[in-house]
C-alpha cells in the first residue's frame, strides 16, 4: 500500500476535515476516503468511528451533510468515511443502474468473476485500518466503532456482528437489515455472489444475529416512520424479531415524520456519535 495523498483540508469545529486518495490493492483501483480529525493535544491518541454511506454516495456525502463533526469534536473521536465502491475500472454494466455497480458496493466480497474487484468488505475491515495504522500515528484503530446509513447501515451491522474483536459498538440509520428478502439486496447479491442463497446469508444482519449476538453495547438504530423505503426495502421489523428471538441488545427508535434523507441523519447524528464515544471510552 502506498502512502495516501492528501487532496483537501478544511477546518471545522476546531479540527480538520481531510480527504485522501490512494491505490487500493484490495480493489485494484485508486480510492478516496475522508477523515475528520478532532482538536487534540499532539500526543493524544484518537479512537476511530467508521461511517459507511448508502447507495450512490461517495466518501464526501457524510462529511459535507451530516454535521457529525460538532459532536466528534466535543467527544474527541475521529470520523473515517470510505467510498462506497471501486471506481474507474470501466467494467461493462457498472454504471447502468443507480443501485448496482459504481456507488453500490454493498460492503461484501464479490465471488462472481466479473465483479471480482468489488471487495468492499475486505477494504473496510482489513485494508483501511492497516492504512490508517501505518500513516496516521494519532489514530488508535484498536479502539474503533462503526455506523452507517441504508446500504451503509447494512454494512455496519454485518461487519460489526462478524468482527466484534475489531469494533466496540455499531449503529445505523435506516439500514437494509434483511437484504436477502428485499429488491435492492436481491439484485446486488444475485450479481455479486451468484445464485446460492446460503452464501447471501453471511451478509444479512437478520440472519447473522442468530449466530453473533453476544455483545454488551446495544445496537442503536434510528428509522424514519415516513421513509418511503421502510416497508419493501429496509424491513426493520425482521431485524427486531431476530434480535428478540436471541435476546440481542437492540435500541430501535422509530422517528415520526422523518424520511430517508440526510436531514433525518443530521437531526439525530449527535446521539449516535455519543453512543459510540461512550463505548470507545469505556474500554
Amino acid at each position: 500500500m502506498g502512502k495516501p495523498e492528501e487532496i483537501s483540508s478544511s477546518k471545522m469545529f476546531g479540527g480538520y476535515n481531510r480527504r485522501f486518495k490512494h491505490f487500493s490493492p484490495t480493489l485494484g483501483c485508486s480510492m478516496t476516503f475522508s477523515i475528520y480529525f478532532p482538536p487534540t493535544l499532539p500526543s493524544q491518541k484518537i479512537p476511530v468511528l467508521y461511517w459507511l454511506s448508502g447507495l450512490t454516495c461517495t466518501d464526501e456525502n457524510f462529511i459535507i451533510k451530516s454535521g457529525a463533526q460538532r459532536a466528534a469534536s466535543t467527544e474527541v473521536v475521529a470520523l473515517v468515511a470510505p467510498d462506497t465502491s471501486p471506481r474507474g475500472l470501466n467494467i461493462d454494466g457498472e454504471a447502468d443502474s443507480w443501485d448496482f455497480g459504481v456507488g453500490a458496493g454493498f460492503y461484501l466480497n464479490a465471488t462472481e468473476e466479473k465483479w471480482k474487484n468489488w471487495r468492499m468488505y475486505d477494504y473496510v475491515v482489513k485494508e483501511l485500518p492497516k492504512l490508517l495504522d501505518e500513516n496516521f500515528e494519532q489514530l488508535d484503530t484498536s479502539k474503533a466503532s462503526i455506523f452507517g446509513h441504508s446500504m451503509g447501515g447494512h454494512g455496519a451491522l454485518t461487519i460489526f456482528l462478524k468482527n466484534q474483536d475489531k469494533y466496540k459498538s455499531a449503529s445505523a440509520f435506516s439500514p437494509i437489515v434483511n437484504p436477502i428478502n428485499c429488491p435492492w439486496g436481491q439484485k446486488a447479491f444475485s450479481n455479486y455472489l451468484r445464485g446460492d442463497k446460503l452464501d447471501w446469508e453471511v451478509y444479512d444482519a437478520t440472519c447473522l444475529i442468530a449466530k453473533y449476538n453476544k455483545f454488551s453495547t446495544p445496537i442503536l438504530i434510528d428509522q424514519g416512520e415516513d421513509d418511503k423505503f421502510l416497508k419493501d426495502q429496509l424491513l426493520s421489523h425482521k431485524f427486531v424479531e431476530a434480535c428478540k428471538s436471541v435476546s440481542a441488545p437492540l435500541v430501535l427508535r422509530m422517528q415520526p415524520g422523518y424520511d430517508h434523507s440526510y436531514y433525518f441523519i443530521a437531526t439525530f447524528i449527535d446521539d449516535h456519535v455519543r453512543h459510540h464515544a461512550q463505548a470507545l471510552k469505556s474500554t
